[in-house]
């Protein structure tokens, strides 16, 4: 959980503190311009550093290299927190930048290392603890950014570094966590030291350690069995590419869901309809959002992850429809509960399912290469949503959320067709299922193929 418990993510809530101030020093236009800048910069860090969470985790490995990159953590947010004692805007997008580096390192290192580490029966509870992680972040940013708490003109600085704090505590954290025994298992072959029970019992307890090693073992001789798997190769090869595209289009879906959109309208919505204090029922927003991820920790396990992400999906569309009608109508109260339902239904399955089931969808050999382009395309997205939906929203105005529904609809398609169970199943069981639909999706392919010949030989 302290891996993102201060990274202040809602960065454009925290930056309207400064807006006031600085729009006097530069001019609106320009601080328009340094305001775009500051919010996009981070996606872009996170794009590129994103790229290289695979080979920074395979050459330092999983605990080592989250350790080292909570440098560029503390890095980002010094410079932001001594803004006012410089050219604030340069030192504020440059703290910006640095950081995303560090967030497209650390979303792909954690959920790989929790990946790893988690029991099969446990394994999405875990990986939900991510999610849980984020959102705690946000609304604790909101909280603190309250002008009476660091949201006035003399604190501000303190708002913007205070999530180097969070790398403070993560780097002493993590001096107690063991490495991946599957890291060292597989990857170094160091086969005795992984089966040393020092790191699995500190994990497992006292249970017996031998159907993981097992599971391991099978793992090991199916890596040894292939060639480094490059991301290339996972589009190229047919054993790969059923679940990249299922770990892209899962990333998508979170992205392009229409939550980033929620939580933009979700402030004016609540001016229209009246409430004295609509920053506190933001806050309430994000209150909501803590809650409904806690709980996801505890269904994740007992629903399973491919009906909670269809679930979610079809809760976000209704919300959607619903979030359109009370645009259009001017019906604000509608349109206030359809905010908070989307956010539920969003933190129930969407919004935690795909930073752990891509882990879940590859074996040892392919895991960092898939988890690199599948945390590449969730940042991009993000980084598209961020450029894109000002312009969108002022184009289609109260109709803006048809478009998100649209999109949900097809992806509920998606998931259905496409999108496996992996709940209580082994790394080798989920790609083995892969392979039976591919073997059925082939032998359909030949029967169609040899039906079309017959027919053309009866017609001649």
């Amino acid at each position: 959980i302290a891996i993102n418990i201060l990274n202040l993510h809602d960065f454009p809530f925290s930056l309207q503190v400064i807006e006031a101030h600085y729009g006097r020093v530069l001019g609106i236009s320009t601080l328009t311009l340094y305001w775009s800048l500051s919010v996009s910069i981070f996606a872009i860090g996170g794009m590129i550093s994103s790229f290289t969470v695979g080979w920074v985790g395979d050459k330092l490995g999983r605990v080592k290299a989250m350790l080292a990159v909570n440098v560029l953590s503390i890095i980002g947010n010094l410079l932001m927190g001594l803004a006012k004692f410089g050219p604030s805007h340069i030192l504020i997008i440059a703290g910006r930048a640095i950081t995303g580096l560090y967030c497209g390192l650390s979303s792909g290192l954690v959920p790989m290392y929790v990946g790893e580490i988690s029991p099969t029966a446990l394994r999405g509870a875990l990986g939900t603890l991510h999610q849980l992680a984020i959102v705690t972040g946000i609304l604790l940013s909101q909280v603190l950014g309250l002008d009476f708490l660091l949201g006035n003109d003399d604190m501000w600085p303190l708002l913007l570094g205070l999530s180097g704090a969070a790398a403070l505590l993560q780097f002493f954290l993590l001096l107690l966590c063991p490495e991946s025994p599957r890291y060292l298992y597989i990857k170094l072959g160091k086969v005795e030291e992984a089966k040393k029970s020092k790191k699995l019992i500190l994990l497992r307890g006292d249970c017996d350690p031998t159907k993981e090693i097992t599971e391991m073992e099978k793992e090991k001789q199916e890596a040894a069995s292939e060639k480094k798997v490059s991301i290339r190769k996972l589009f190229s090869s047919s054993s790969y590419r059923q679940p990249i595209i299922v770990a892209l289009m899962v990333q998508i879906s979170q992205q392009f869901s229409g939550i980033n959109a929620i939580f933009y309208y979700s402030t004016n919505i609540f001016v229209r309809a009246g409430v004295d204090q609509p920053v506190y029922a933001t806050i309430g927003v994000g209150v909501v959002n803590t809650i409904f991820t806690i709980i996801s920790v505890f269904l994740v396990e007992r629903t399973g992850r491919r009906s909670l992400f269809i679930a979610g999906l079809i809760g976000m569309l209704a919300s959607a429809v619903a979030m359109t009608v009370g645009l259009v109508l001017l019906v604000s109260y509608v349109s206030m509960v359809a905010i908070f339902l989307f956010v539920i239904f969003f933190e129930v399955g969407p919004g935690p399912i795909p930073w752990f089931i891509v882990a879940e969808l590859f074996s040892q050999g392919p895991r960092p290469a898939a988890i690199a382009i599948a945390g590449f395309c969730n940042w991009t997205c993000n980084f598209i949503i961020g450029m894109c939906f000002q312009y969108i929203a002022d184009l289609c105005g109260p109709y803006v959320f048809t478009i998100f529904a649209v999109l949900l609809l097809g992806f509920i398609l998606f998931a259905h067709f496409k999108v496996p169970e992996t709940k209580g199943k082994s790394f080798e069981e989920i790609s083995a299922a892969f392979r039976r639909k591919r073997r059925s999706a082939i032998k359909g392919h030949k029967a169609a193929t040899e039906l079309e010949d017959l027919r053309g030989s009866e017609e001649a």
